[in-house]
């Protein structure tokens, strides 16, 4: 399904579904020290029910699993879900996935300890979204927010890399990053408050196989650009990971956790 937002990427259609294939082989790439730290919060642990927003592949409630809480993915992208069941089936795992947007997601109030939403909270309608959160998740429930990006300023491949594909797509909004806190607009603060909030760095393997996967894998490349940029993006790409890349290496990112509670609201 097309996404089109005039805020991102100048408001260039996008479809998650286009890089299903590549998003389940080459995004789950967060490294363990990603999930112990959400357990170090006691969230998404045993005994919890769990809702994860714009699940894509199933990445974060895949990986979290082991932890023991109950999950639900939602996802708009009838072929993510679909890579989201094929992985959790393989790894016999009883996840729950529904093909819905955010806002359309509709359960019981007070019925989740943990919302979470990864690489994907500044996609949805805040206003539809927001308050129907704060309805489904229990008293003392908590809104968990996560993001991990390349630092391109910081490291050569990722800088490079990140040229290219604004050659190819000049307004895609996904470069520049630099390390910070994740922030929201004011009318999420009416309904939720921080928490907790932590950023730090980290090193992410690669080798020039699973780094140009990666890369035809984001929003800017292969859920954007029409088949014959793909074509030239590809080559180019592939060359010049053999001009600046060894056969294996890492990449530096940084990770931003945001965890918010429900605030306590005017009757």
């Amino acid at each position: 399904m097309e996404i089109t937002n005039r805020s991102i990427d100048g408001g260039r259609a996008f479809d998650w579904g286009r890089v299903s294939d590549d998003y389940a082989k080459y995004r789950d790439i967060y490294p363990e020290v990603f999930y112990q730290k959400i357990v170090e919060r006691k969230l998404c642990t045993e005994g919890q029910k769990v809702l994860d927003l714009g699940t894509g592949t199933g990445v974060l409630p895949r990986n979290m699993y082991r932890f023991g809480a109950d999950w639900i993915g939602t996802d708009i992208s009838e072929n993510q879900i679909s890579q989201a069941r094929r992985l959790s089936d393989e790894g016999n795992m009883e996840i729950r996935y529904l093909v819905t947007a955010a806002e359309d997601v509709d359960f019981p109030a007070r019925t989740f300890d943990v919302a979470t939403a990864c690489q994907c909270f500044w996609y949805f309608d805040y206003e539809k979204l927001v308050p129907k959160l704060f309805r489904m998740l229990k008293d003392d429930g908590r809104l968990l927010l996560l993001y991990m990006a390349w630092l391109p300023f910081e490291d050569k491949i990722a800088g490079a890399s990140e040229e290219l594909i604004l050659k190819y797509n000049p307004k895609w909004t996904g470069a520049g990053e630099v390390m910070k806190p994740i922030s929201e607009p004011d009318f999420v603060y009416g309904f939720f408050e921080p928490a907790y909030h932590e950023e730090y760095e980290v090193e992410v393997p690669f080798s020039r196989e699973t780094w140009h996967g990666r890369m035809r894998a984001c929003r800017g490349v292969g859920a954007s650009l029409s088949r014959e940029d793909m074509e030239k993006w590809e080559a180019e790409h592939e060359a010049l990971l053999r001009s600046v890349a060894p056969e294996t290496f890492t990449v530096k990112h940084y990770v931003a956790m945001l965890e918010l509670k429900k605030r306590e609201l005017e009757s």
